[in-house]
């Protein structure tokens, strides 16, 4: 799981930590966004079973591997808090829903950090299911970091993860996207991550119904200037009338480039 042509000085997944900043810890990516209440599950349920109810048609060995995730997932769950989704219902209908909907615009290929990753949600998700992409993970909290680890390592799978901050990763290594997911509000995500714009190329952001109150927030404070945030999509958790978005932020001199990419990617 240690990426390939690092210089020795500088940390490795899950074995070293990158030094302590003075910005807020990254929450858990499992929070629910914006207050939705969880939806009633089906007592018995199977993932595919699920799936089926949604709509959602996946391939059997990918859906052999998600629901190997869960089990993986559910059991560190009982020692170490990583989610609040312990049943196909809420799995489905809000990581497995957002993971789907947020690799519809991904190029092939893209390298990703997946920002306060908590439980593997969404990166593990998309490695899954896109396994062109060139996923990691990233979480300030060590034991989080070394749980999904072990995850990745009983799924076979080869995923760098970070016990860092990734205001401090992004000082040693570069991404062409940032995958985030109910970490903080966009002011704040400004505040971490606008130094770093080096680093990286764009971040795309799950975000509930509060998401235009916090644009607007943040253009308030004149973090916008350089910017340039637009909607992709827009989507209702399953079972609600609650809109989820995906959101992108990227520099103003790089939105015609992402643009044209993402167009030919359709």
């Amino acid at each position: 799981m240690n990426p390939s042509n690092e210089e020795e000085k500088q940390p490795q997944p899950i074995l070293g930590e990158l030094p302590e900043s003075d910005s807020t810890k990254t929450v858990s990516t499992d929070d629910l966004p914006d207050g939705l209440q969880p939806n009633e599950s089906v007592p018995n349920a199977t993932l595919g079973e699920t799936l089926k109810r949604h709509n959602i048609t996946l391939p059997k060995n990918k859906i052999q591997k998600i629901d190997a995730y869960c089990q993986l997932l559910w059991d560190k769950n009982t020692h170490l808090n990583l989610t609040r989704h312990t049943d196909y219902e809420k799995f489905v209908s809000r990581d497995l829903t957002d993971s789907i909907q947020l690799e519809k615009h991904l190029t092939h290929g893209e390298h990703l950090l997946d920002v306060g990753t908590g439980g593997g949600v969404p990166g593990i998700l998309l490695a899954i299911l896109r396994p062109d992409l060139k996923v990691e993970l990233c979480d300030s909290t060590g034991k989080k970091a070394v749980a999904v680890g072990e995850i990745i390592d009983a799924l076979n799978m080869d995923l760098p993860v970070w016990h860092a901050k990734a205001e401090d990763l992004l000082k040693i290594h570069k991404f062409q996207t940032l995958i985030i997911r109910a970490v903080a509000r966009i002011k704040k995500l400004m505040e971490l991550f606008s130094p770093h714009w080096h680093a990286f190329d764009r971040i795309l952001l799950v975000k509930g119904p509060r998401w235009i109150e916090e644009r607007g927030e943040s253009r308030h404070f004149g973090q916008m200037g350089k910017a340039a945030l637009r909607k992709l999509d827009a989507y209702n958790i399953p079972g609600t009338e609650v809109e989820s978005v995906i959101l992108q932020i990227c520099l103003k001199e790089k939105f015609p480039i992402i643009s044209r990419i993402l167009e030919s990617k359709k």
